[in-house]
C-alpha cells in the first residue's frame, strides 16, 4: 500500500501549528468602521437591516468613537444624514453641515483616530442622486465643482482622509486640486475607484435615505459584469492622485480585488458593504450558520484576495474576536 511522504494535515494538527503557517492574517489594523451621524441630541436609532448599527446624533457618536478606538480600530468613515434636502445637495458642503460638525467634536476628543469622510451628494439631494441633475440626467462636470467643495469643508473640518464615492470622470482630479490649493496637500484620498451598480447597497440606502427619486445609478456605477473596466477606473484615479483605491462591493468582486493586487503596488480597501453583513447577521439569526464565524471567513477572504484595509459593518464583532483569540 503507497503511504504519502508529504502529508498536508501534519501542518493542520491543531490550532497552534494552524496559526504558525496561516497565510494570510486578519488584524484589528485592517478594519474601518463605517457610521451614520444625524443632527439632534442623544439620537441612538438601532438601523433594522443592520443590527448593532446605529444612527447617531454627535453627542453619540462621540461615545461610539471611544469604544470603537479602545477596540484598537484605526479609523472610522462617516455618512451623514442631513435635516433637509435640496436639488444641489448643500448641506453636503456646508461648513457647518452634519459631517463637518461630526468630524470637529470627533477631532476635539480623539485626536489619533483616522477619521475618513464619505465624499458624495447622494445623501443630501432631494433626488437621491450623486450629481447635479439637469433635464433628468445626472450631469458629470458641473458635479465635479460641488465634490470637491465637499472635500474642501471636509479637510477644513479636520478629515485626515476624504473618500469620493460619486463615480463622476475626473472626480479625483478636481479634488486634489482643491485641496491643493487651499493649503490641504497632505490630506489623501481614498477613491472609491471600482464602484459597482450593485444591489447589495439596499440596507445602507435604509439608513443614509439615499435612495434615487428616479431611475437608478447604472449610468455612473460600473456595470458588474465588468473587470477589465475597473482597472481602467483604478489606473485613471491613480493618474489624478489617489492615494488609495477602493473596490466595493467587497464579497462578490474578490476576482477584482486579486487582480488590481496583481496590477498595482498601492493600498487596496474592500468595501464589505451592507448588504453583505445584512446577510450574514440575518442568517445567524435564524440559526443557518455560525455567524462569527462565517463572519471571520469572509473578512479573511477579502483580506486574502488582496485587500489592505476593510470597511466592514462587522469592524467592532470582529476586533472584540481578534482580540479574544491573541
Amino acid at each position: 500500500m503507497y503511504y504519502p511522504v508529504y502529508r498536508p494535515r501534519r501542518l493542520r494538527k491543531t490550532e497552534t501549528l494552524r496559526r504558525m503557517v496561516r497565510e494570510t492574517t486578519l488584524h484589528v489594523d485592517d478594519l474601518i468602521m463605517p457610521l451614520f451621524v444625524v443632527h439632534g441630541r442623544a439620537v441612538r436609532e438601532e438601523i433594522a437591516p443592520m443590527p448593532g448599527n446605529f444612527r447617531l446624533s454627535v453627542d453619540e457618536l462621540v461615545k461610539e468613537v471611544k469604544e470603537i478606538t479602545a477596540l484598537g480600530i484605526p479609523g472610522v468613515m462617516l455618512f451623514g444624514v442631513p435635516e433637509a434636502k435640496d436639488a444641489y445637495g448643500s448641506e453636503a458642503y456646508a461648513r457647518d453641515g452634519i459631517i463637518q460638525q461630526a468630524i470637529r467634536a470627533i477631532k476635539d476628543s480623539i485626536s489619533d483616530l483616522v477619521v475618513i469622510t464619505d465624499t458624495c451628494l447622494c445623501a443630501y439631494t432631494s433626488h437621491g442622486h450623486c450629481g447635479v441633475v439637469e433635464e433628468g440626467r445626472v450631469r458629470n462636470d458641473p458635479t465635479l465643482e460641488l465634490i470637491a467643495k465637499t472635500a474642501l469643508t471636509q479637510a477644513e473640518a479636520g478629515a485626515d482622509m476624504v473618500a469620493p464615492s460619486d463615480m463622476m470622470d475626473g472626480r479625483v482630479g478636481a479634488i486634489r486640486e482643491a485641496l491643493d490649493e487651499n493649503g490641504f496637500e497632505e490630506v489623501p484620498i481614498m477613491a472609491h475607484a471600482a464602484k459597482y451598480a450593485s444591489a447589495f447597497y439596499g440596507p445602507f440606502r435604509e439608513a443614509a435615505g439615499s435612495s434615487p427619486q428616479f431611475g437608478d445609478r447604472r449610468a455612473y456605477q460600473m456595470d458588474p459584469a465588468n473587470a477589465d473596466e475597473a482597472l481602467r477606473e483604478i489606473a485613471l484615479d491613480l493618474e489624478e492622485g489617489a492615494d488609495i483605491v477602493m473596490v466595493k462591493p467587497a464579497l462578490p468582486y474578490l476576482d477584482i480585488i486579486a487582480r488590481v493586487r496583481a496590477e498595482y503596488a498601492v493600498p487596496i480597501a474592500a468595501y464589505s458593504v451592507s448588504g453583505e453583513f445584512a446577510m450574514v447577521k440575518a442568517a445567524a439569526r435564524l440559526g443557518w450558520l455560525d455567524g462569527e464565524r462565517a463572519m471571520l471567513e469572509a473578512l479573511t477572504g477579502i483580506k486574502r484576495a488582496g485587500a489592505d484595509l476593510l470597511l466592514t459593518y462587522f469592524a467592532k464583532d470582529a476586533a472584540r474576536l481578534l482580540t479574544e483569540r491573541r
